[in-house]
């Protein structure tokens, strides 16, 4: 496993930033592996990812808050410290649909996804019996309009007892409430198809299908307090045929939403994503 500190910085955009962060890492002997940044002109932003070799490296990094507040403070920034041997601990909510679930596991597996996942929450038992396969936990939490508030009271105990980190819904069927997502703020990703706002409601593809459209697509999103209006991760598009029914819609279009999630919690996992105001900056 690597060794690495990754450094993910937004401030007020201005002259000599990359100077005086490289400097102070170099008066450590860091040695950068990734360096990236952006500026939005519009609204006057810097933006930065920088990852370096902890090996050789000659601050403590349990010091490292207090040597770096002086660049800090100077020059307004928000900033976060992330390191490679510090596992995230993720929990997948799921309803029904397995298949955003089985392509998470699997990538788990295999170590394509760098996390430990202790949990998986679901208002179904159908998923259980790939919970049992993969050998994780599986609790089940009936949800309904009159036991909503207790139901995700019981869920956020379960996220304090195994220490979440991040959670994703993986095709999870119910509305979170902002209690809810405020107490996770960009730590909660959702995956949906991308017909919203033309094609909402319960059977999106039979109605894409009636207009005839010729793309279908994904997008993958931290979740906020408007219902699907987060901050966007990743999105993807595949073209459809006239000769595609609706069938083909929907296996296409779960093909899409396997891999956009997948994506979106891997970009996630590596520390890669800026959030600022409803935006993300995804670095490569």
């Amino acid at each position: 496993m690597k060794n690495t500190a990754t450094l993910l910085i937004s401030c007020p955009d201005r002259r000599g930033l990359v100077a005086a962060i490289a400097n102070f890492l170099l008066t450590y002997n860091a040695n950068i592996l990734h360096a990236d940044q952006y500026q939005d002109d519009d609204a006057g932003l810097f933006l930065m990812r920088i990852e370096w070799d902890l090996n050789g490296f000659t601050l403590d990094m349990s010091a490292f808050e207090a040597a770096f507040a002086p660049i800090a403070e100077r020059c307004s920034m928000n900033w976060q410290l992330k390191r490679s041997t510090e596992k995230s601990r993720l929990a997948i909510f799921v309803s029904k649909y397995d298949h955003c679930l089985v392509d998470l596991l699997h990538r788990w597996q295999t170590g394509e996804l760098g996390c430990d996942i202790p949990l998986i929450l679901s208002n179904h038992e159908d998923c259980r019996r790939v919970a049992d396969f993969y050998g994780v936990a599986y609790e089940v939490i009936s949800v309904n309009k009159d036991n909503k508030q207790k139901a995700e009271a019981r869920q956020r105990e379960l996220m304090a007892e195994h220490r979440i980190d991040l959670i994703v819904l993986a095709r999870y069927m119910q509305v979170l409430s902002h209690e809810f997502t405020a107490a996770f703020p960009n730590r909660v990703i959702n995956i949906h198809h991308s017909f919203l706002p033309a094609f909402d409601g319960a059977k999106p593809y039979h109605r894409a299908h009636e207009r005839g459209v010729k793309l279908i697509g994904a997008t993958s999103h931290y979740v906020t307090e408007v219902l699907d209006d987060g901050p966007i991760i990743e999105q993807d598009v595949t073209r459809i045929s006239h000769r595609d029914t609706v069938e083909h819609l929907i296996r296409k279009g779960r093909d899409l939403e396997r891999i956009v999630l997948s994506r979106a919690v891997r970009w996630h996992l590596d520390h890669r994503v800026l959030v600022y105001g409803n935006k993300t900056v995804v670095f490569e």
